[in-house]
Formats: C-alpha cells, sequence, structure tokens
C-alpha cells in the first residue's frame, strides 16, 4: 500500500495523491519488482472523482487500474467520506497517466475501471478489503467467468474472536466456486486505535493452503505456495450448479498479459498441501494484540518508555502484564534476528550497543510503574502492586498522596469556611464523590509529573508515556472520574471486558509464571477512595455501580451490538434473564443501566484513546457516535417499559 490505509482526512490533500504516484513510480523502477505481477493500493484521482485502487503492474508497465467498488462505511470504517465506489460494472475507461509515470513506463493511457487479467496460462481478478464480506462479492461473478486467482488486500482490525470469520469467508468463497485466493493483510499500528492483524493466507478450493502470523514485530512477511492449476479446473468441472450459472454469466473485459505464471517443465514440482488453521485464544489475543499496538506506538512516538499508575487491581495490573508481554515479543523478534527492532529498541533506550534478551531487565528500562497510596489504600493492595512490579521487572515508585489532597481540600475550606465528609463520617453524597474525585484527580497530575521527570531524576534522557487503565465495561457505565488516572496517553485495555481481563489475567499466572496475579485475582474489585473499616476496604465497583461486570458485559453487547435501546433491551433481557429475575427487576435493571449510561457518556468525548479490541466499544471519537448530552429520565421508553410489565 503506497499511502497506508489509515490517512483519513489526508486523502483530501493533493499531497497524498502525489506521493502515493512518487511511491509507485520507485517500485515500478525497483528491480525486486521484476517478473512479478504487482497489486498494489493508493488513491488516484480519475475524472476529478477519487477512488480507492489496485494498481496492477509488472515489468514497468501499468496493466490495470481497478477501483473499488462496494465501501467500508460502517463501524471504525468511513470510505464514502474520501472516496466513492466504482460503479459501472464491467466498464472499463481510458487513464491518463502523469508524467512522472509516464516517463517510468513509457505508458500514457492505461485500463481503468473493473475488468480482470488474462495471462498465457491463466485469469486474475483483484477485490479490495470489504468487497469480500459484501453479499454480492465480486469473487462470485469473476470466479463464475473464468477467473482462477483472486487476490485480496485488506486493511481488517483486530477484535477479539475475529480471525476465524475471515478465514471462513475466504475458505467458503473458494469452496462453493472453486479457485485459489490470496489475502494479503495490514499490519500493525496505522496511528490510531486500530492494530491491523495480519493473518495473510493462501486457500484453493475451500481450504487454507498457507497461514501467515497474526501478531509480530516483523514489518513484512512473504507467503509463499505451490499450486496446480488444474486441481481449480477438475474442482470446478464437478460443480454443476457452478457451471450453468457460469454458462449465463456477464463477461468480465480481459486485459491481455503476455506472461506466463507457471513454466512448461514444472511437471515435477511438488505442490502444497492444505494445513489446519490454528486460531488465537483470546487470552493469547489480548497478550499479544494490544502488545504490538504498544510497542508500534511507543517506537514511532520516540519516547523512552511507559509510566503505569499501578493500583494492584485487576485492570492497572492485566496493563502491566501486556506491557510485559511486549517485552517478551521485543526479545524474541531481536533473538531471531530482526535488525529492525533491535534498531527501534537501542534508540528507546538511548544505547547504540545495547542487545534485549531478557523481558524483565528491558522491562525495567521501558517500564515504570508507579502505585500512589492515600489513607483510604489498604497494605494489601500496596503488597500486590510491588510484588507484581517484582515479578515484571519494572522500576517500581512508592507514594503517598495524602499531603496534595489535604491541601487541595485545605484550599478549598479556606475559601468557603466549609470542610466536606465522607459519607461514614456524616457527609452528604455529594461531598463523599466530591472527595473521591480530588484522590483520582490528583493521581493524573502526579502521573503526567513523574512521566516526565524520572527518567531525568535517574540520569537518563527522554520522557515517559503515561498508560491509562479503565477497562471497556466502566467506560460504558462512566464508573470512573474525568480526568483521573484513565485519562492517560494511551489505554491498551480499553476496549476489553472485564471478563476477558479476568481470563487473561489468569492466562498469565500460566504463560508467564506471575504468580503475584493470583492474590489479585481472588481480591474483589476496588476503587479505594472511601476511607477503610478497620483497616479492610469496604468500598467495592459492583457495589458502587449497582450492577455486576457480568450485567454490564451483556448490557454493552445489547446496545452496540444489537442496537437495542431500553425497551428492545427490556423486551430481549426478560427471556434471557427469565430463571433469575422477574420482569420488573428486570425493568428496573435496564432503567439503571441507561440512566447512569446517559447520566456520564459525556466522559466518552475525553476517553483515552483505547486499543479498539471490541465492538460493544463506546469510543465516542469514530465508533460509537450519539449523543452526550441526554435526556436522561427517558420518559417515553421507560413508559413503554413500565406498559408492558403491567401487561406481563
Amino acid at each position: 500500500i503506497c499511502s497506508g490505509y489509515g490517512c483519513s482526512d489526508h486523502y483530501y490533500e493533493s499531497d497524498t495523491l502525489l506521493h502515493s504516484f512518487q511511491v509507485l513510480a520507485k517500485l515500478l523502477e525497483s528491480p525486486a519488482t521484476q517478473d512479478i505481477i504487482c497489486d498494489v493500493g493508493m488513491p488516484v484521482l480519475h475524472r476529478n472523482v477519487r477512488y480507492n485502487c489496485r494498481v496492477i503492474f509488472l515489468n514497468k508497465k501499468i496493466l490495470l487500474i481497478r477501483p473499488k467498488i462496494a465501501l467500508a462505511n460502517a463501524g471504525n470504517y468511513r470510505e464514502l467520506r474520501w472516496f466513492t465506489p466504482w460503479n459501472k460494472a464491467r466498464h472499463v475507461e481510458e487513464y491518463f497517466l502523469p508524467r512522472l509515470i509516464q516517463e517510468v513506463t513509457g505508458q500514457e493511457t492505461v485500463p481503468f475501471g473493473d475488468a480482470v487479467l488474462a495471462t498465457k496460462d491463466t485469469c486474475l481478478g483483484a477485490e479490495i478489503c470489504e468487497e469480500l464480506w459484501a453479499p454480492n462479492s465480486p469473487h462470485i461473478e469473476m470466479g463464475l467467468d473464468g477467473v482462477e486467482i483472486f487476490t485480496n488486500s485488506s486493511g481488517s482490525h483486530h477484535v477479539l474472536r475475529k480471525a476465524h470469520t475471515r478465514v471462513d469467508l475466504v475458505n467458503s468463497a473458494t469452496a462453493k466456486n472453486g479457485g485459489i485466493y490470496l489475502l494479503a493483510n495490514q499490519k500493525g499500528c496505522d496511528g490510531d486505535r486500530l492494530y491491523y492483524d495480519g493473518c495473510a493466507m493462501i486457500s484453493m478450493n475451500g481450504e487454507t493452503i498457507a497461514q501467515g502470523s497474526q501478531f509480530s514485530l516483523d514489518d513484512v512477511e512473504v507467503l509463499v505456495a505451490t499450486l496446480d492449476l488444474e486441481d481449480v479446473r477438475s474442482y470446478r468441472a464437478e460443480i454443476s450448479s457452478r457451471n450453468l450459472a457460469a454458462s449465463k454469466v456477464n463477461p468480465y473485459p480481459r486485459v491481455k498479459v503476455s506472461f506466463a505464471l507457471s513454466c512448461s517443465d514444472d511437471v515435477a514440482v511438488p505442490t502444497c498441501m492444505p494445513i489446519q488453521w490454528r486460531h488465537h485464544s483470546p487470552e493469547e489475543e489480548i497478550s499479544l494484540g494490544p502488545a504490538c499496538w504498544l510497542w508500534d506506538y511507543l517506537r514511532r512516538s520516540k519516547q523512552a518508555g511507559f509510566l503505569l499508575p499501578l493500583s494492584g487491581g485487576i485492570d492497572s495490573s492485566a496493563t502491566a502484564c501486556i506491557v510485559y508481554s511486549m517485552c517478551h515479543q521485543v526479545c524474541l523478534a531481536v533473538k531471531n534476528g530482526n535488525a529492525d527492532v533491535l534498531a527501534d529498541v537501542r534508540k528507546v533506550v538511548n544505547d547504540e550497543t545495547y542487545v534485549p534478551e531478557d523481558p524483565r531487565e528491558f522491562c525495567r528500562r521501558v517500564f515504570t510503574t508507579c502505585y500512589m497510596a492515600s489513607e483510604n489504600s489498604s497494605q494489601d493492595t500496596c503488597n500486590r502492586a510491588k510484588l507484581l512490579a517484582e515479578q515484571i521487572g519494572s522500576y517500581h515508585i512508592n507514594l503517598n498522596i495524602d499531603a496534595a489532597v489535604k491541601a487541595i481540600v485545605g484550599i478549598f475550606s479556606m475559601v468557603t469556611g466549609r470542610t466536606p465528609r465522607f459519607s461514614v463520617y456524616g457527609g452528604s453524597n455529594r461531598e463523599n464523590l466530591a472527595l473521591q474525585n480530588v484522590q483520582a484527580r490528583l493521581r493524573m497530575v502526579l502521573a503526567y509529573l513523574f512521566a516526565q521527570l524520572t527518567l531525568w531524576t535517574r540520569g537518563m534522557p527522554g520522557g515517559l508515556l503515561v498508560l491509562g487503565s479503565a477497562n471497556v465495561d466502566e467506560s460504558l457505565r462512566g464508573y470512573l472520574t474525568k480526568y483521573d488516572c484513565s485519562s492517560a496517553d494511551i489505554n491498551p485495555i480499553g476496549g476489553i471486558s472485564k471478563t476477558d481481563l479476568k481470563n487473561f489475567i489468569q492466562y498469565c499466572i500460566e504463560n508467564f509464571q506471575l504468580t503475584a496475579l493470583r492474590s489479585i485475582m481472588s481480591a474483589p474489585p476496588t476503587a479505594e477512595l472511601e476511607p477503610l473499616v478497620d483497616g479492610q476496604v469496604a468500598q467495592t465497583d459492583e457495589a458502587d455501580m449497582g450492577m455486576t461486570y457480568a450485567e454490564l458485559s451483556i448490557y454493552g453487547k445489547l446496545r452496540k451490538i444489537a442496537r437495542a435501546g431500553p425497551y428492545s433491551m427490556f423486551c430481549k433481557l426478560i427471556n434471557m434473564w427469565k430463571e433469575i429475575c422477574t420482569p420488573r427487576e428486570v425493568a428496573s435493571k435496564v432503567k439503571h443501566f441507561f440512566r447512569m449510561y446517559s447520566i456520564n457518556r459525556h466522559k466518552m468525548t475525553t476517553l483515552t484513546p483505547s486499543y479498539h479490541a471490541e465492538n460493544y466499544s463506546p469510543d465516542d471519537n469514530r465508533f460509537d457516535l450519539r449523543p452526550f448530552l441526554y435526556n436522561t429520565t427517558w420518559s417515553w421508553q421507560f413508559r413503554c417499559i413500565d406498559k408492558q410489565v403491567n401487561a406481563l
């Protein structure tokens, strides 16, 4: 891809198109592309309309520019904002090449449109990303028209448990219609919340022939297979329904290419056999995907590492484990001879001779953890944070924020003549919440101060990126203080549910031998912002929220994935929960969730950029576009629920 998938509004700039053609010229001239049919993605302006295109070339000659037909325009994607789909099926026009390309190819015009390539020995067709997912995918009619090899250059991002869908779509395409399908997918962080997770693959006649890695630090991965075109032809010849449909298909324009993919004397060349696809578990995906995303972010931001406020709870501990996993991935890549990763490591640690071999030692160089105690913190969480930091090797800081809290509350008391109290000491809910918020916000201020100056105190150059650790469920419910430690530079777990994080912690206990996580797993989640009772934590997250994390996950999936408003959610849950709740109890739970969600929705406008891992993410930036000022009474919707409860 010349331009990168995530250029977004930079596609409006003529510079982006110019630089894409400049890179294309370099590729055309490169000896590495000789005698290979190359398929490159870039934006192209044709008759003053911008299209997302594949430029297919061979030996310094452009064979075809194939514009995208079906654009991705849901979820994280806004292709219709920048591109126009090519709506002229089986139609080809002349495209006048810019001078800088003419000078390389010697061509003035090339075919532009919906066509396929006919070589001396086979026929190739290009599909682009979203088109594979469309109900009327181009590969269907291309295959009926005799196309035997399909290419798809994709920009498909990682979502937990999604990889099998992509694999099934590709294998299904070649199972129904026969053929060879080559899927290449972008890999890495492209400058935003998404991580493109590779999984390049080659499929033939419904079976996987080759599988690329889903998560790795390698910028380039090449997948190869030797296949017999006669296997495609014999497979198709036996499918009667396919052949009947093929006899009626509207033919594609064919661009003739004087080139063969096969040799005349290759009869004895062995062909590749089908393989079983190896899927990662969700816990492995959490360990690897966000870790690779963090490494991309760290090396490209040119910072010296990360700082994490480590509370001793599940969320911040899971974030710490992801950084530790990143250190493992970096050491493994260097051990396997990845010179690019080694060069990036040396820039990050500012040492031209350094070689990372031990993940714990590398972790100490790039990762600082900080436990910020207050009078409301328990010794248990302090010990858990310290032990985990020791086991992963991070540079750990213990500090106490009480002096700062007293100073801030003291200023308020001096100005107003009133001193707020916690509810256990007779204070109102307003006072209780405000005192919790002061503690939480001071931790954010201190996190940034230590991120900027910790390395300075250690005689080391650079600054640290601050990591947040609010999970997707807390963000949806708004169970966080605006501008507390959820406010950070980036958040690797902001798109992951509490349930998945617990399973990930268990995976880390077994995979990384982090025994400190056992006590973290068994402790009830708590913010530790209210006074202790007899030295023990009295405040718990689920009691504060008025709902369990398991319930929150269900609300989140119904609200976003099932597109359910309050009434629809109630109707679905009275059946889902009929064994454990009465309709009236379900109504009460749904109303409470939507009240809390709408009251706190404004917090999503300032939410730290998070790794996108779940399709029920409440991310306000691009994925979940909704108001942040609601009528929180939901009067009409709740009346409909009440009417249904009374009827039941």
